[in-house]
């Protein structure tokens, strides 16, 4: 009787401990708009509210085929991008996607993004965390 208890004491603790907040905030998410094209530019800005460094490894979006971190440079006058495969954001600081610096290109986009719509995003965290955010789309000129 003694072992029932016990036993239905630890299939109640994950519905008695509280679910933990991501260590991640996402602010600020906006994505070009997609006149003729199948791919789109997503800015967003991430705040670490943990202790501990985190790491972005990925950011998805289900409007599109995949997606990839960016990081544009320039260079001997010449601007150019390359994927990057993570960003670390230290304990308590603030990393911003934003144009002309880390970004996330949305490829192969299954429809046209339209200014004002609102597209889902999902930030992927080293160990599987996800952080939820919804980016509105703005004018292909918007800075």
């Amino acid at each position: 009787m003694r072992l029932a208890w016990v036993l239905a004491a630890f299939a109640l603790l994950p519905s008695i401990v509280p679910a933990q907040s991501p260590p991640l905030v996402v602010q600020d998410a906006w994505v070009r708009a997609t006149p003729g094209t199948d791919m789109a530019a997503a800015y967003l800005t991430v705040h670490n509210v943990s202790a501990h460094a985190v790491t972005v490894t990925s950011v998805d979006s289900p409007v599109a085929g995949h997606s990839m971190i960016h990081e544009t440079r320039v260079q001997g006058g010449m601007s150019t991008m390359r994927p990057r495969e993570q960003v670390v954001v230290a304990a308590g600081s603030t990393v911003k996607f934003e144009p002309g610096g880390l970004h996330v290109m949305l490829h192969d986009l299954k429809q046209p993004l339209q200014v004002g719509q609102s597209v889902p995003l999902v930030v992927i965290l080293a160990g599987g965390t996800t952080v939820k955010a919804s980016a509105t789309v703005r004018p292909l000129s918007a800075e």
